[in-house]
């Protein structure tokens, strides 16, 4: 199963950002999905480095099992979960 998260209508209300990426993260431990597609969009980056930073807290990074970053559209970001 395969979840996404498009953050363009959030863009600028950063609780709101927080929020939805905790959800979005519930919502696939919950499902047991086996991956999240996260678009914060090409922009200038902030969104995705504020992505990137939320992704990357300790208690958030336990939670997952990897980041990708899609190649070929640098506003995607895939992240991996694995079940045992």
């Amino acid at each position: 199963m395969k979840l996404k998260l498009d953050l363009h209508d959030i863009y600028n209300k950063g609780g709101e950002i927080d929020k939805a990426l905790r959800g979005i993260i519930q919502e696939a431990l919950q499902k047991k999905a086996t991956e999240v597609e996260i678009i914060p969009g090409k922009g200038s980056g902030q969104l995705k480095k504020k992505v990137l930073r939320f992704l990357d807290q300790k208690e958030i990074k336990a939670l997952y099992h990897r980041i990708d970053k899609d190649a070929k559209n640098h506003g995607r970001l895939f992240v991996y979960f694995r079940y045992k």
